[in-house]
């Protein structure tokens, strides 16, 4: 099994898509856990803010098999399949890291969004602080205490219970 961890945001119907990102997990992977909820602005664009967290899980299928299941399930609940980069979202759904792989091209991992976004590295940190990230000398916590924008996160409670 393989440690994952997927960042998961929404920006329309926010509740009702991470809702249906963690069913969506929970049917590729066990042992989920989850971040903070955050509420944060849309970055790149002038938009709706976002719903952003990141969930760790355990999975036994490739990297490959795995980016599919999430594109497949964006799809599902409403993601054009030729999404743009900066626009509303109903699910997105990316791999940030993938136990130790490093993968130079689709998908990029560990996702250089962690060195980018606080809804990225925020929730990393709560989960993994200690994790060294694939191909670095770099801890989460080391990259988390670097971060900036962190104050833009805004916790948002828990509205639903995992199985």
């Amino acid at each position: 099994m393989i440690t994952a961890y997927v960042g998961v945001g929404s920006n329309i119907e926010r509740r009702r898509h991470i809702e249906a990102a963690i069913q969506e997990l929970s049917l590729v992977g066990s042992e989920l856990r989850l971040s903070t909820i955050y509420e944060c602005p849309a970055q790149g664009f002038d938009s709706h803010p976002f719903f952003n967290l990141v969930v760790e899980l355990k999975t036994s299928l490739s990297l490959h098999d795995f980016q599919q299941c999430l594109k497949d399930a964006e799809y599902r609940w409403g993601r054009d399949i030729d999404a743009k980069k900066y626009q509303d979202r109903t699910l997105d759904m990316d791999i940030i890291l993938f136990g130790d792989v490093i993968s130079p091209s689709s998908p990029v991992v560990p996702r250089p969004d962690i060195y980018q976004y606080p809804f990225v590295i925020q929730p990393l940190y709560e989960l993994c602080p200690e994790l060294n990230i694939p191909g670095t000398d770099l801890s989460i916590e080391k990259v988390w205490q670097n971060a900036e924008l962190l104050e833009q996160l805004k916790p948002v409670p828990l509205w639903f219970s995992i199985k």
